[in-house]
């Protein structure tokens, strides 16, 4: 057959050529047919060029290379005179993507989906890439519990060889749980182990939580949990046997089955250690073993025994002590005994700490928060120890510490500390809003880490109708190397009880004091400090006659040079988001005599418990105990009482509200006061991975005592208990705090406010 006849090409053609051609000289190439390619595209791709010889195998050649690039749809070849013909037809481009009725997802990311699978606009328009975005589209759906959504995709012909793609999308209700068997158990309950399991069947909190939409991720760890409990309960042999996930001809409602073979519960029947003593003996180590012959076989005691015989050896310096818990299982008696096997391996010390991410905090700042050195045998409680302290800094979003052997050496390593630094402050304007205080305008400058170096600057204007507050603070938290802060305050204050439930007056103070803190231990502080205090009182006609009494016979303007000192215990993981650990506190306020117009002191102790009693569930029992009273045969200033009731003491009481009362019912304060709460704070459902929400169930308890027991109100003293729940939420415009509380035993005279909540701070 003559090449110059019309050669039409099919995709196949390049596999097996069906044509005989009559060898020719490429004198020239010519492309028909483009309008968006250029032909020096075409050019590119094509394995022939003028001068070639053309047969059989380079026209399959040719034809096969422009079709791979996507951009045709239908390619031929002739020849004309020894010019080599190219004709092609090129796949259409896409126009526009639309995307209708979709109400789950924002478009824009379902669009940046699409492009990342080929399909967006300006791109050649691909079936096979429509087919896969309609299947992405649907699994994106399923993975949220709408098993019964439909997408139907519509391609328009436009001019100029383009098309227009619209995915009509039918999302459909979201299907439910609507029943979960476990079947095969018999030493626990069916109830008990769905109470484990994050899915449930619709509830409540289902809106919030969506736990009653099946995932398989939800399930998978569904599962390890009741594995887990049962392998914790003595059953070494448990398994899940299979598993069955069925949904509803219509699709609405989900099936799960689980089929669990729970086997014989195992007691121990013998605990061993064997290994080198030349770093502890076997006595030793025992005491870190948590089982003993006769207990029943935990999975959780046996693998903590293994990690704190592990840990005991890294904080001497054994960095790859490898502890092994081998059992001999007796299927008969249904008992396992264990033998750990230890090997200390080589002793490690530290070589270098390597500090990166810090391009503002300087190397110093990090590295004198370190408890394990440079030089020192590792440590694994030195190390965590130190990051734990790098972490409560504040200065980084993240820190990483990570142990990198030394090459070529088997007793070095090295740290590599990672930060990745947040900011610390700046210039800021704000405003708050309380449910005690209304409208609260704030401004101000705050870095705590000032110019990298680890201190903190702050100056604050609090525009607050109750409090309002001009002050400047200046903190170094190392003003000597072995960890003593030294800092500054001035300030301003005005406070106006006549704006809440309080004994009438207004009080102005003026003050300046220095302050400093010294570590006695790894997680104890000494406080003490001294500061300057003029106050000026002025009453109202509806200020009660102890008030009274009080300014005539002190005067309206005092002038005390006020020392303190305190000590404080801090053991928390964290200081926003605590899990355990605990917090104590106990300080002395006392004015110098000789130096001061009022004799007074102020006593405070502080206890608060954290407890981590289930994943993510957490228990904070608080109490505290203040007293004041004035000495040298003068009485406390009255405008020194404590008060309590509100956000911070006793929810669902009006704010400073308890206590004994003047005669116009407001609160006159004591010089006693008595908080205590317990909370259980766990993640707010749906939020479960962001730190930022918590909400908690409490109940409050607290009263204010005042020794002369004047209360023209009867029955205002006495102990008052609130129950109620609470949600913080640390919001990109401050603390947000929402409590609702009830009072469990209030008495007739008591102010109650049940919805209480604070919002707002410096940002």
């Amino acid at each position: 057959m003559d090449f110059k006849k019309l050669v039409g090409l099919i995709p196949l053609f390049y596999a097996t050529s069906v044509w005989a051609i009559t060898p020719f000289v490429i004198k020239d190439i010519r492309v028909e047919g483009i309008q968006r390619t250029e032909a020096g595209t075409v050019f590119s791709y094509l394995p022939v060029k003028v001068g070639d010889t053309m047969n059989d195998d380079q026209a399959s050649a040719s034809v096969h290379a422009l079709f791979s690039t996507g951009f045709f749809k239908d390619v031929s070849l002739k020849s004309d005179q020894g010019v080599l013909v190219v004709t092609v037809r090129e796949r259409p481009s896409i126009a526009s993507v639309e995307i209708d009725g979709v109400k789950d997802f924002p478009k824009d990311q379902l669009r940046d989906n699409l492009k990342q699978i080929g399909l967006a606009e300006g791109r050649i328009f691909d079936k096979s890439a429509m087919e896969k975005a309609e299947q992405e589209l649907k699994r994106q759906y399923v993975a949220r519990g709408k098993y019964a959504v439909s997408v139907k995709t519509t391609v328009a012909d436009l001019e100029r060889n383009r098309v227009s793609v619209t995915f009509n999308v039918v999302e459909g209700e979201t299907s439910k749980i609507q029943k979960i068997n476990i079947v095969g158990t018999s030493a626990f309950s069916e109830k008990e182990l769905q109470d484990m399991m994050k899915l449930s069947t619709p509830d409540w909190a289902s809106w919030i939580s969506k736990n009653d939409q099946y995932s398989k991720q939800k399930l998978s760890g569904d599962m390890e949990t009741i594995r887990t409990f049962y392998l914790d309960s003595g059953y070494m042999e448990f398994s899940i046997v299979s598993t069955q996930v069925s949904i509803s001809p219509d699709k609405k409602d989900i099936f799960i089955t689980l089929n669990i073979s729970e086997g014989p519960k195992y007691t121990i029947s013998s605990v061993q250690v064997t290994g080198p003593q030349t770093v502890f003996t076997h006595d030793q180590l025992r005491k870190f073993i948590s089982i003993k012959a006769g207990d029943i076989f935990s999975r959780k005691a046996v693998t903590s025994s293994t990690q704190k015989i592990t840990e005991h050896f890294g904080d001497e310096g054994y960095a790859f002590a490898n502890v092994n818990a081998a059992p001999e299982v007796d299927k008969v008696k249904h008992q396992v005994g264990f033998t750990f096997i230890v090997d200390p391996f080589q002793r490690v010390y530290i070589r270098k700490i390597n500090i990166s991410g810090n391009t503002k905090t300087r190397d110093e700042v990090i590295r004198r928060e370190f408890r394990q050195m440079e030089g020192g045998w590792f440590a694994t409680e030195k190390i965590k120890k130190s990051k734990q302290r790098v972490d409560r800094l504040g200065f980084f979003s993240s820190v990483n510490v990570e142990t990198v052997p030394v090459a070529g050496t088997k007793d070095q390593m090295d740290l590599n500390v990672t930060v990745e630094e947040k900011s610390t402050g700046n210039l800021s304007i704000g405003a708050g809003i309380s449910s005690s205080e209304g409208l609260v305008l704030m401004a101000g400058v705050s870095q705590t880490n000032f110019f990298g170096t680890g201190n903190t600057l702050s100056t604050q204007i609090n525009t607050s109708q109750i409090n309002q507050v001009v002050s400047i603070s200046y903190t170094n938290p190392y003003y000597t190397d072995d960890g003593v802060s030294r800092g500054f305050d001035v300030y301003k204050r005005r406070t106006n009880a006549t704006m809440i439930s309080v004994s009438q007056y207004t009080s102005d103070s003026v003050g300046a004091g220095v302050r400093y803190a010294v570590p006695i231990q790894e997680e104890q502080m000494i406080h003490y400090g001294l500061s300057g205090e003029q106050t000026g009182i002025n009453l109202t006609s509806l200020s009660p006659t102890r008030f009274i009494t009080y300014i005539n016979t002190y005067g309206s303007t005092t002038d005390n040079l006020i020392g303190t000192i305190g000590w404080s215990h801090d053991s928390r993981d964290s200081a926003i988001y605590t899990t355990e650990g605990t917090v104590q506190r106990a300080s002395t306020e006392l004015t110098i005599p000789e130096a001061s117009t009022q004799q007074y002191f102020k006593l405070t102790y502080q206890h608060q418990w954290f407890y981590p009693i289930s994943r993510g569930a957490t228990l904070m029992l608080n109490g505290e105990v203040d007293y004041a009273d004035g000495y040298g045969g003068q009485t406390l200033p009255f405008f020194k009482n404590y008060y309590a009731g509100g956000v911070g003491s006793v929810r669902g009481y009006q704010p400073s509200s308890l206590g004994p009362r003047d005669i116009n019912g407001n609160s006159m304060g004591g010089n006693e006061r008595v908080i205590s709460s317990a909370e259980l704070l766990f993640p707010m459902p749906g939020f479960d991975k962001d730190t930022s929400v918590r909400l908690s169930a409490f109940v409050d308890g607290g009263a204010i005592y005042d020794k002369s027991e004047i209360s023209a109100v009867p029955a205002s003293a006495g102990m008052r208990y609130s129950s109620g729940v609470a949600i913080t939420w640390v919001s990109p415009v401050g603390p947000l705090k929402l409590s609702y509380g009830v009072a469990l035993n209030p008495q007739e005279q008591d102010k109650l406010q049940r919805f209480q909540f604070t919002l707002g701070t410096l940002f």
